[in-house]
Formats: structure tokens, C-alpha cells, sequence
């Protein structure tokens, strides 16, 4: 293609706060229509926004995560205009003085290459609330507006134009997720609408210096769909402008049926909302001593425990990604080497049993009955012989099902490891002299019927017998 992709991301979060931004309703989701309003959040004439000290402190957080300036004094917004769901006909946000301004995301991408991209801004507003179509067969034909989500927290995030790929947004965006959600400002749930993106996509000629004209796809809520509208609008840009046509600024939404963009309006600019500063706030003032005071209770954040895992613990780069995708899942790999110290022993067994568990039951690691100090236990009794690995993983199955300790599962169904070497030997005799044909065929040079031998041990003694001491008592009998 002979054009260059310039792609900028604004990303709304909502804030994991228990009361709105203006208010003290509630934030809680899947409530009845309208029963957690007020007379602010539903624009009622006198009712004056007093604001929510915690959505602050959040928006504070987010920007130190992103290396952002925190601004010592910003100043909220009305941006003026009229929908349904929008009862005060504004919108309280920010413009001009946002809360945190020129930060930025080193992301990795898939060739390993490492890109850092801007961040303009991050501001608090709040939502709107939320027209619902066709709610029965007898209201097919009608919409109704539930106002819960009015004046909900939300964290709008704003990019650079520094995108020049699907992928690049992609990897940005899962970047930006993994630090709203370990930060705790935000659960990230996109099915919920608590994390979507607005991609901001146009097309330029390589080596021109001046932006093409750009579409907005609006409210995207899953990366796969927010890859495939950047994918499917650079394509319809440049067929446009391949046939000499011309690209129209305006707002775009993406349709998952079909997998196309569709018009839905002109895009409007700053000057259409006729922003002005809210009479009813006071400017927002943060001093050194509170933002100093949030850095100190800034968690370890994904990259900066995915470098950890990889240079202090010497797990490989593939490890480190899958333990550190998901925070809580990073905690209870971290506190499984705090007790057993073998850290890619940990990793193996969190990623492989305790994960596929997870995955099988649709539970989050919260919920795992195998605590990370059941799972030590476990991984203390293969280190010490009692059981076998093979057999450890039977154990793992009945802690998860039961919600007992490895030891008294171990004890009640009697699996300890034989490791008596003459109950072993009686064992590989008997296997020998059953199966002289095949004592002949590997003593003849057919070495591959040795995993034979090994299976028909294991099975004599009932999965019991340690496998290195049958390897080696069958390769000293067998050399005869």
C-alpha cells in the first residue's frame, strides 16, 4: 500500500468507585432502570456536583502509571450538546486545563520491536446514560433511557497519533488495560462497556508530513473488533482515495454482523460543544504532598514485574507475559516463590494446572481452592519423594475438587511414592521374567522396548514406583 496509516486512540474507563463523580449514587451495575439517580445526576434546576475526592486520586494514579505531568490545577468543563440520554443537555469534563497531560506507553510488539507512544491527555468526566431499543415484541418500535450510568466516573485517555498499525493500537490498548486493571482505578470489564476505545483512522502518502483527513470509529469494546474496524476502514480509505476520491471527516460506527464500518454522523469539533468552564466547580487543585503521597501506593506495575520475572527469577519472556497478563494471577505465582523458592517450578504447575482449572471451571484465581500455600505443599512432597510428578498431578485434581491439603489427600488414598529399592527390584524381576521376548529384543538392540518395560512397572505398583529408580534398576538388569 502507498499510503501511511496514522492511527490515535481515545479510550473511556470507568472508574471502579462506589458512587458516581457529581454524586453519592450508586455505581453498581445491572440494577432496575433509574433507581440510582438524584436530583444531580438528573440535571434537576439547583442541584449543584460536589466532587468525588477517590475518582481524583484515581485519575492521578493513572497518570503516574503513564509517566504523565499531574496538573496543580485543572479546571472542569460543560461541553454542550443535545441527546436523550443526556438529561442536563451537557456533559461535565475537562478541556482546556485537564487533569494530566504529555505521558506516554513503551509497548512491545510482535517482532520484538519496542515503540513508545504519546499520551496527549487524561481527563475525568462523566457519563451518560444509556438509551435501550426495543426492550419487548410490544415495544419494538420504541427506546427508553435508563439514567444509572449518568454521571458515572470515567477516565477518558487520549493518545498521540503515533499508531501506524491495527497491531500497534492493539498491543497500546492491552497495555493500557493491564494498567487500569492492576492499578485498580478500573475492572476493565469491556462486556460492560468499563473500558472502549474511539480509533481515530486516516490515511497519508508516504513522506507527506501533514495528516490526511480522519473518520472516528466510535465505542469499540473488544479488541478483536476495535483490529478489524481499523482494518476494514484503512481499506475503505484507500480504495477511495485510489479510485480519487476524497476521505470526509466524520464519526463512523463499527459493525460486528458484517465486519464494516457504516457513517453515523459528521465528526464535530471542539468548537461545536461550545466548551466553557462549570460555574458550579471550583478548580481543581493537587498538591506535591498528595500526588507524592499516590505514587507510594502505586503497585508494581505489568512491565515493571515482567523485566523482574524475567532478569531476577530467569524465567523466559514467554513465562513472564502469561503470569503477568493478569494481576491476580502475578500475585499468586509471586507468593508460590516467596514459599517454595522455585520459581519455574512455580511458573510450570500456575501455568499449567492451576490455569486449565481455572479455564475449565470459568472461575478467576480469587476463587481457586488450591490456595498458593496448598500448592507449595504439593510441590514440597514431589521434591522430597513422596510422591511422583505423575502422580502429583492426581493429588492436584482431588485438592481442587475436595479443597484438602496435599499431605491428607496423599495419606487417605495411600499414594506415596514406593521408594524401596527391594520392593522395586521384586517388581522389575517379575516384569523381566514375564516378557522375555522383549528382554531379547533390547538386548538385541531394539532399545525403544525399554519405555515398554517402565510402563509395566509403573503399572505393577499402581503408578507408585519412583521413576528413576525403575529406570535404573531395569538398565543395570537389562545389560546382562
Amino acid at each position: 500500500m502507498k499510503y501511511e496509516i496514522v492511527i490515535g486512540l481515545e479510550v473511556h474507563t470507568q472508574l471502579t468507585t462506589n458512587t458516581k463523580i457529581f454524586c453519592g449514587c450508586s455505581t453498581a451495575f445491572g440494577q432496575a432502570p433509574n433507581t440510582q439517580t438524584c436530583p444531580v445526576c438528573l440535571g434537576l434546576p439547583g442541584a449543584l456536583p460536589v466532587l468525588n475526592r477517590q475518582a481524583v486520586e484515581f485519575a492521578i494514579r493513572a497518570g503516574l502509571a503513564t509517566h504523565c505531568q499531574i496538573a496543580p490545577r485543572s479546571i472542569f468543563a460543560r461541553k454542550n450538546y443535545f441527546y436523550p440520554d443526556l438529561p442536563k443537555g451537557y456533559q461535565i469534563s475537562q478541556y482546556e486545563l485537564p487533569v494530566c497531560e504529555h505521558g506516554h506507553l513503551d509497548v512491545e510488539l510482535e517482532d520484538g520491536r519496542s515503540k513508545r507512544i504519546g499520551i496527549t491527555r487524561i481527563h475525568m468526566e462523566e457519563d451518560a446514560g444509556k438509551l435501550v431499543h426495543g426492550e419487548s415484541a410490544e415495544s419494538s418500535g420504541s427506546s427508553f433511557v435508563d439514567l444509572n450510568r449518568a454521571c458515572t466516573p470515567l477516565l477518558e485517555i487520549v493518545s498521540e497519533p503515533d499508531m501506524r498499525s491495527a497491531d500497534e493500537a492493539i498491543a497500546y490498548l492491552k497495555m493500557l488495560h493491564q494498567i487500569v486493571v492492576y492499578t485498580g482505578i478500573s475492572d476493565g470489564n469491556m462486556e460492560e462497556g468499563n473500558f472502549r476505545c474511539d480509533a481515530n483512522v486516516s490515511l497519508r502518502p508516504f513522506g507527506q508530513k501533514e495528516f490526511g483527513t480522519r473518520a472516528e470509529l466510535k465505542n469499540i469494546n473488544s479488541f478483536r473488533f476495535i483490529k478489524q474496524a481499523i482494518e476494514y476502514e484503512v481499506e475503505r480509505q484507500a480504495d477511495l482515495l485510489d479510485s480519487g476520491g476524497r476521505v470526509v471527516q466524520e464519526t463512523r460506527l463499527f459493525d460486528s454482523n458484517t465486519g464494516m464500518t457504516r457513517s453515523m454522523r459528521g465528526k464535530e469539533e471542539a468548537h461545536d460543544y461550545r466548551y466553557f468552564p462549570d460555574p458550579d466547580l471550583v478548580p481543581l487543585v493537587i498538591d506535591e504532598a498528595w500526588i507524592e503521597a499516590v505514587r507510594g501506593s502505586l503497585p508494581e506495575l505489568p512491565e515493571v514485574k515482567r523485566r523482574r520475572f524475567i532478569d531476577q527469577l530467569g524465567l523466559p519472556v514467554y513465562d513472564a507475559e502469561v503470569l503477568t497478563a493478569d494481576r491476580a494471577v502475578a500475585d499468586y505465582f509471586d507468593a508460590c516463590v516467596v514459599i517454595a523458592g522455585d520459581a519455574k517450578t512455580c511458573a510450570n504447575w500456575v501455568m499449567g494446572e492451576v490455569l486449565r482449572k481455572l479455564k475449565e471451571s470459568e472461575a478467576t484465581i480469587v476463587d481457586a481452592p488450591v490456595t498458593p500455600e496448598r500448592l507449595c505443599g504439593l510441590l514440597a512432597r514431589i521434591a522430597d519423594s513422596t510422591v511422583s510428578g505423575k502422580i502429583a498431578k492426581t493429588v492436584f485434581e482431588k485438592m481442587w475438587q475436595a479443597g484438602q491439603t496435599a499431605d491428607d489427600i496423599i495419606e487417605a488414598e495411600g499414594l506415596k511414592q514406593v521408594t524401596d529399592s527391594g520392593a522395586i527390584e521384586s517388581i522389575v524381576d517379575e516384569i523381566l521374567a514375564a516378557n522375555s521376548a522383549q528382554v531379547e529384543q533390547y538386548r538385541g538392540g531394539q532399545e525403544k522396548v525399554f519405555g515398554f518395560f517402565v510402563g509395566q512397572v509403573m503399572k505393577a505398583s499402581k503408578g507408585k514406583a519412583n521413576p528413576q529408580m525403575v529406570n535404573e534398576l531395569l538398565k543395570n538388569k537389562l545389560k546382562g
